[in-house]
């Protein structure tokens, strides 16, 4: 279990971190939302004893990560695939951490073939593609057989195959009763992974709950509309909260009212209704909405010059 407690991190000026409290409880994946610049990063450092609070605290399984006798044991975490000797391959990599940490021989052997680097595991570092150094990166994760995993962003570089093994692997240890704590800007994997979600904006807590929750009181209805009178049922439809637009197939795409809704204006109308498909909700949709005001980096539009 993790446990933050008014968690605060200041660099000079900047506010980091702002009193962020909450709890992250074993036997599920807890999913790590924010956007860029939300102090997620910095928030996983300070759980890891790697930069010390302003103010606040947080635990993992009851202690500071600095007091624990067996760091790797309990925790396991990925914060930076690349940290690691490019000169030294993934064996020798994780052998020495092994030995340092008191963890036999043969552990390293099984994690590396857990993760698929058999093959590679006596090749030099440098020389791995971005998806083998995440690999790594959750081998060395899992060297001690930790309660607690916790992985910053472990889908980068990872080919489809490689992620939905990400997905089984995470869901698997949270099934064995481990703590599961993940970042990632991958909202669709977010909502088939993570059975619960922490999101921050500007380094405070924006939403604690379950992701099937948030989605559902996040996001907006969306429907599919195809009929012979799209104009007709464009106008019809017009309201303050409502949206309409067209996709490429030429039908109507509805925020703001339910099939029933649409359906009965449709009818009123005598507008004949060739399709009418209600959308799932969006754990995408619903973080981009909650999130939009916390967003730190903004993009522009770009223009032709003249």
């Amino acid at each position: 279990m993790i446990e933050a407690r008014s968690l605060t991190k200041r660099y000079g000026g900047k506010l980091a971190v702002d009193r962020l409290s909450f709890t992250v409880r074993p036997g599920m994946v807890t999913g790590f939302l924010g956007p860029n610049g939300a102090g997620k990063s910095t928030t996983m450092r300070m759980i890891l004893g790697l930069d010390t609070p302003t103010d606040g605290s947080v635990r993992v399984n009851g202690k500071s990560y600095r007091e624990h006798s067996a760091p790797l044991r309990e925790v396991g975490a990925l914060l930076e695939a690349r940290s690691m000797h490019p000169g030294r391959s993934a064996f020798h990599h994780l052998l020495a951490l092994a030995r340092t940490n008191g963890i036999h021989r043969s552990r390293v052997d099984e994690v590396i073939a857990a993760v698929g680097l058999s093959d590679a595991a006596r090749r030099r570092t440098g020389r791995f593609s971005l998806g083998m150094g995440q690999r790594l990166g959750i081998a060395t994760a899992l060297l001690g057989d930790p309660h607690t995993i916790i992985l910053d962003e472990p889908l980068n570089g990872l080919d489809t195959e490689g992620i939905r093994w990400v997905r089984a692997l995470l869901q698997s240890l949270a099934a064995e009763g481990r703590t599961v704590f993940v970042s990632s800007h991958l909202m669709n994997e977010m909502a088939l992974t993570a059975q619960h979600l922490i999101v921050v904006g500007k380094g405070r807590l924006i939403a604690d709950t379950a992701t099937a929750e948030f989605t559902r009181a996040h996001s907006r209805s969306m429907v599919r509309v195809r009929t012979t009178r799209p104009e007709a049922l464009t106008d019809r439809l017009a309201g303050p909260d409502v949206e309409v637009s067209s996709d490429r197939g030429g039908a109507l795409v509805v925020t703001g009212l339910t099939t029933d809704q649409i359906g009965l204006a449709a009818a009123a109308a005598g507008i004949t209704l060739l399709e009418l498909t209600a959308e799932p909700s969006s754990l995408e949709e619903a973080f981009i909405d909650l999130t939009r005001d916390a967003v730190e980096y903004r993009a522009g539009t770009v223009g032709a010059r003249s």
